[in-house]
């Protein structure tokens, strides 16, 4: 019975050193290029204007690379502040218009609401650089050509299919009981979906958050065709003219203190909410 039991707990032990030892060499793998991103851009002077390997600094660590970065453009500040400005508007338009639409999809009943849900996610298979032209031409119509809140308005309008399905899983997911106990105390539409509902769908809120802040903050084609100043551009592409260098000579250095710059604010954001994110994912899946 002892040999039996000893062999038992040699196989569970051999099973946890495996599973951690994959979970571990999986992280490494994936957490690799921040750190050689990160290292590289303390390299001190003309070392940092070589190519990223080896990551490490050999000469000390400074903040050459960062100073270099803020040559380019209108500054590192000024493009990371566009940036910001950009995908927070993003962000809360997103969640207040896909908050609403989730809500109105999965609670009311009115003509057409099936086709007007398929019709919303049908747009998911359009290709962004199918309609980049026409929404050029809107823009310039309407004067948000050359405008960060126009690029605001169509990154909004490129995110909202995926955010309107997630909300309408995530109020799908809360029973009609809950809603029903809250008319009875007196709660009407709007008092009822932001202090009743809105605490219970927090999952699926976070989720779209996250996308619409990562989608806005990474996204590169429509702020270089929409946009036209300088001093407006978003971190992208100013990372594309850091990337060419000047007069064909790329500072290294430069580049990859302007991937950790774009890369911090997406780890924060993920971490800060994470622990919301695949409960919103899986919002409505089991009903």
């Amino acid at each position: 019975m002892s040999l039996v039991t000893g062999r038992r707990r040699s196989r569970e032990i051999r099973g946890q050193v495996a599973y951690h030892g994959t979970g571990i060499a999986v992280a490494i793998f994936f957490l690799a290029p921040f750190v050689i991103t990160l290292l590289a851009s303390f390299r001190h002077g003309t070392e940092a204007r070589l190519p990223p390997l080896p990551p490490w600094p050999t000469n000390g660590i400074s903040v050459d690379s960062y100073r270099s970065l803020d040559s380019f453009g209108a500054g590192i500040w000024q493009h990371t502040l566009n940036s910001l400005i950009v995908s927070l508007a993003t962000v809360v338009l997103t969640v207040v218009i896909s908050l609403l639409a989730g809500y109105g999809f999965s609670r009311y009943r009115f003509p057409l609401k099936n086709v007007f849900f398929i019709l919303i996610i049908a747009t998911l298979m359009i290709p962004f650089q199918s309609i980049l032209t026409p929404l050029f031409i809107i823009l310039a119509k309407l004067g948000l050509n050359n405008s960060l809140f126009g690029l605001t308005l169509v990154y909004v309008t490129l995110q909202l299919p995926f955010s309107v399905f997630m909300m309408r899983n995530a109020f799908d997911a809360v029973p009609k009981e809950i809603e029903e106990a809250a008319r009875i105390d007196g709660a009407h539409d709007l008092k009822m979906l932001v202090l009743v509902l809105l605490p219970l769908v927090l999952p699926g809120v976070a989720t779209v958050a996250i996308f619409a802040f990562l989608n806005a903050w990474n996204e590169f084609l429509a702020a270089l065709v929409l946009l036209s100043s300088n001093e407006k551009y978003t971190l992208p592409v100013l990372m594309m003219a850091v990337r060419a260098g000047r007069l064909g000579a790329i500072n290294w250095g430069a580049v990859q203190a302007g991937v950790a710059v774009m890369t911090i604010p997406c780890l924060i954001v993920f971490l800060v909410l994470q622990r919301y994110y695949m409960r919103g994912l899986m919002a409505g899946a089991v009903k």
